[in-house]
């Protein structure tokens, strides 16, 4: 691999943690006091990086810790 050429990924499960707690998008926006669309853009793997104020906003309102809304693969065929 070349010198800052990344392999892996990091994945938001967003969409996972949602189904378990029966939460739509638009209420954790409400919630977490962030845009839909921004929330969109995490979702769907398009973000370059979350704040941690954010990170932290999402885990209280989601009752998670950060790594059950994150996860790091090597493999970009386990893409969803």
């Amino acid at each position: 691999m070349p010198p800052g050429e990344l392999n892996g990924r990091i994945e938001i499960r967003l969409d996972e943690l949602l189904a378990q707690r029966g939460m739509t998008l638009t209420e954790l926006s409400y919630r977490v006091e962030v845009t839909i669309a921004n929330l969109s853009i995490l979702k769907t793997g398009k973000g370059k990086a979350i704040r941690f104020s954010t990170l932290a906003r999402l885990c209280e309102v989601l009752e998670c810790q950060p790594g059950d809304l994150l996860r790091y693969t090597d493999n970009p065929a386990d893409a969803p």
